[in-house]
């Protein structure tokens, strides 16, 4: 006797940078040939990382699943702001860097920590009068967003180089890693973006 494929399950898929989460779950389908298929928190196309692919029946976990925390390893170099806070579009601002301590960044740090209001990125997918605000923003259409809560649970800056500081996060789902990284570059007296 053979044993039925399992069908409901969640695979824990390795994303690479340049392909978008959407891409992950197409790909998943067509090599399934399950059409019901979803994912548990989005990666951004130039992040790289665990995405939690739904399968079936584990697609009704979804929801649970989306308000878990998350954890996050980033780069964030200062000196220089792009469009959308990562290195997919071109500069727009740069600033001088300010020499950094480390008791510097942890003193930045006391301002995250916490449930704080976080503006969305103008690039993302939340949605402005029927249309993806990263479609307006491509437009440079002028909109706003409005802030919303989240929390950070836990936040670890480390000075990499004159430019470079890695933060590893912690927090709440619905945290737009990029747009954290951009607020903690001017929360030092400069610009920034996520690199990594």
């Amino acid at each position: 006797m053979t044993a039925e494929p399992q069908t409901d399950r969640i695979l824990n898929v390795y994303k690479p940078a340049g392909i978008s989460s959407y891409d992950v779950v197409r790909k998943v389908k067509r090599l399934s040939g399950i059409q019901k298929v979803g994912h548990g928190g989005t990666l951004d196309p130039f992040a790289e990382g665990v995405l939690l692919v739904l399968m079936g029946k584990a697609t009704k976990r979804m929801i649970e699943l989306l308000q878990c925390p998350k954890r996050y390893e980033c780069i964030l170099e200062l000196g220089q702001s792009t469009k959308s806070g990562d290195p997919t579009t071109e500069v727009v601002d740069s600033s001088e860097i300010p020499v950094l301590t480390q008791k510097i960044l942890e003193k930045a740090c006391l301002t995250f920590m916490g449930e704080i209001d976080q503006t969305p990125p103008r690039f993302s997918a939340k949605k402005v009068d029927g249309q993806r605000a990263y479609k307006l923003a491509r437009r440079d259409v002028e909109f706003t967003l409005a802030p919303k809560k989240i929390t950070i649970y836990d936040l670890k800056p480390e000075i990499v180089d004159i430019s470079h500081i890695r933060i590893f996060v912690t927090c709440s789902s619905g945290t737009y890693i990029r747009k954290l990284g951009e607020d903690f570059a001017l929360a030092l007296g400069t610009v920034g973006h996520l690199i990594f």
